[in-house]
């Protein structure tokens, strides 16, 4: 095992101002846990300590090889520190030390600590050596005298990983790992991974990305991969995975900066600065990074809640819309949607799935927050919520607390969890394993049913009655400015809160039956990447020729409802792409309210325009958003010149 391959950056110093060996030891122990390579930090130094007490390390010669063997060791490891001034060891020559190196070996059969033990000694036996890391002037100046050094002693070392360079198996190691999660899972998640992935092989760094997408997760980080990798990159915008991560350096941001900023975050991954992550849980919970501000980790517990939501919203949709569409003899009647057996058989399952959407939606909300004790009560205020369950009324006169309701219960049972588990956690030991079985589910789902029945379902449920009132009795013009609004909305920031607040708002509108704002936010998301297409197909002077290459690609991805293809164009100009986004698509939302379009299905676009309500004025509306968005980009951009196209 070479040294190079377990000495890191960021666990160098050469300028080492220690004073005794206790705490030589205690800052050699710190510069390991900056690379990442410890589980249980406390647990390694006690048994650097204990090893230190059955006899010295300081080998003589200005040399201490200080080392560790437990299983709180994550992967092999070394650090490395030089005391200019030198300092009391208790060294076998009885001489100060001034070169140390730490060993940090995992608790396995194979003796690695042996094994590096012996390559160091072999190593520092040479004078010239020893004296060029005492003078060296950077951490890279250092790394380089070992590395010659390690080529010169073992040349078939060398001659033998020269041949297996390219090899699979040595593509196993990679420099950075990284994970993308969006709250759909559909386009950002993907977008950033391919952003990370593309400036990486520019950079020359390996990197591994796992997406965590609707269809699941896919190229999954293995514990190998982690424990030798430098650095991971958690680029997301819901919870994902994190105890996996104890222990190494980690870099948590907004997915959308795995898109926008992936050499910084890259640049940021090698620099040797990153914080190592500590996991509160160790069970594969999941979790959030403790630097994380209010707002953000608010942000991602309610997209946690939208990302699992969003499945039982558009499948369920779907199928009603289907139901209605099926039913199309009995439209007007108060039978349409079920008057035949085939829509009656798409209503049930449509409303079954659709039903979910309130449990869910606070169900993981409150798990981001509260971990999974507090899944169990929120998806139960969830469900009170859209009952609207209140011992106040008589039960023909519950009125449902709805989307605003589960919102509520989602963050209040995951604060409930929270608060269980502080008020719990002096319990005998005896008693710790009636928690998760017994005292969790019974104080969670009854103080969360006191909640929702006597605090939020009344007035929640009130005003849900006043806004969908207020809806439907909207004079015209008050309807094409929401539709104005909510349309621009889904252009502001292309899949992120702006959008998604919007397009949460047009699927809670369905359940009240306002089918006329969903289909507002479906053509006012649609504009964007088919004005981008249209600007690259007749304009293309103004644009290069990977962006052209692009057109296709946003064509599909505008008529199917994905707002994301307009990512790139933003993220590289977004002073001139923008701004015709948002008047197209506040164009087209305000002209579907105008016409009198409504949808019936939360997703979908031109492939759901059967189950649109006056689909051709739908077309238009898109039509004319688009060629708004069209005429603001080719004003603002001016023609390229002709070496950049």
């Amino acid at each position: 095992m070479k040294i190079t391959d377990l000495l890191k950056k960021q666990s160098i110093e050469l300028h080492g101002a220690v004073k005794t060996k206790t705490e030589a030891i205690e800052t050699m122990v710190s510069l390991m846990e900056k690379g990442g390579n410890l589980k249980d930090t406390e647990t390694y130094r006690k048994t650097v300590f204990a090893r230190e007490e059955e006899g010295t390390t300081g080998i003589g010669e200005g040399i201490a090889i200080p080392h560790g063997k437990t299983s709180a060791v994550a992967s092999p490891g070394l650090a490395a520190m030089v005391v200019p001034e030198g300092v009391d060891y208790d060294s076998l020559d009885g001489e100060p030390v001034h070169l140390i190196f730490l060993i940090a070996a995992p608790n396995t059969k194979d003796n690695v600590h042996l094994e590096v033990l012996s390559r160091l000694s072999m190593l520092l036996m040479d004078e010239d050596f020893r004296q060029n890391l005492l003078h060296a002037a950077t951490v890279e100046e250092f790394l380089g005298y070992v590395d010659a050094a390690e080529k010169a002693k073992f040349p078939e070392e060398s001659g033998q990983e020269e041949q297996t360079r390219d090899t699979a198996e040595n593509q196993k190691r990679y420099q950075i790992l990284a994970v993308t999660a969006c709250p759909t899972g559909i386009a950002h998640t993907y977008m950033a991974a391919e952003g990370l992935e593309n400036k990486a092989k520019e950079m020359g760094v390996t990197i591994k990305v796992e997406t965590n997408g609707s269809g699941g997760n896919k190229n999954v980080l293995t514990a190998e991969e982690i424990a030798a990798c430098d650095c991971i990159i958690i680029a997301a915008d819901k919870e994902v995975a994190m105890a996996r991560f104890d222990g190494k350096p980690l870099i948590s941001t907004k997915v959308s900066d795995g898109i926008s900023k992936p050499g910084e975050l890259i640049e940021k991954a090698l620099s040797g600065t990153v914080t190592v992550y500590h996991s509160k849980d160790g069970d594969g919970q999941e979790v959030s990074v403790t630097e994380e501000s209010l707002g953000r980790k608010v942000y991602k517990s309610l997209m946690n809640g939208v990302s699992h939501m969003l499945p039982f919203v558009i499948g369920g949709g779907i199928l009603i819309a289907l139901s209605y569409l099926c039913d199309g003899a009995n439209a007007g009647t108060d039978v349409f949607g079920t008057g035949t057996a085939l829509a009656r058989f798409f209503n049930l399952i449509g409303n079954a799935a659709f039903g979910m959407m309130f449990p869910f939606l606070a169900g993981y909300i409150a798990m981001a927050i509260g971990d999974r004790p507090a899944l169990m009560p929120g998806i139960v205020g969830g469900l009170l919520a859209r009952a609207g369950t209140s011992v106040t009324l008589p039960e023909e006169s519950w009125i449902s607390s709805g989307f605003f309701g589960a919102l509520i219960a989602g963050f209040a049972a995951g604060l409930i969890m929270l608060g269980l588990k502080k008020l719990l956690e002096k319990l005998p030991k005896a008693l710790e394993g009636t928690k998760p079985v017994l005292l969790y589910p019974f104080l969670g789902i009854l103080i969360m049913g006191l909640l929702m029945i006597f605090v939020v379902n009344p007035p929640v449920g009130a005003f849900n009655t006043w806004l969908n009132d207020s809806l439907a009795g909207m004079g015209e013009s008050s309807k094409v400015l929401l539709g104005a609004v909510l349309g621009g909305m889904m252009s502001i920031d292309f899949g992120g809160p702006f959008n998604k607040a919007a397009y949460v708002f047009g699927t809670a509108s369905i359940a009240g039956g306002q089918f006329d704002i969903m289909a507002a936010v479906m053509v006012g998301g649609m504009v964007p990447p088919v004005a981008i297409a249209l600007a690259t197909t007749f304009f293309g002077s103004r644009f290069t020729k990977s962006e052209k290459q692009t057109t296709v690609t946003n064509y599909i991805m505008g008529l199917s409802f994905i707002t994301e293809g307009a990512i790139p164009f933003a993220a590289s100009d977004p002073l001139r792409i923008i701004p015709p986004c948002v008047a197209g698509s506040a164009v087209a939302g305000a002209l579907s309210m105008l016409f009198g379009c409504g949808s019936r299905a939360p997703h979908g676009g031109i492939f759901v325009i059967g189950i649109i309500d006056r689909p051709l004025f739908f077309l238009g509306a898109l039509a004319a958003g688009a060629l708004v968005g069209v005429a603001g980009i080719v004003l603002l951009k001016k023609p390229l010149p002709e070496e950049k196209r």
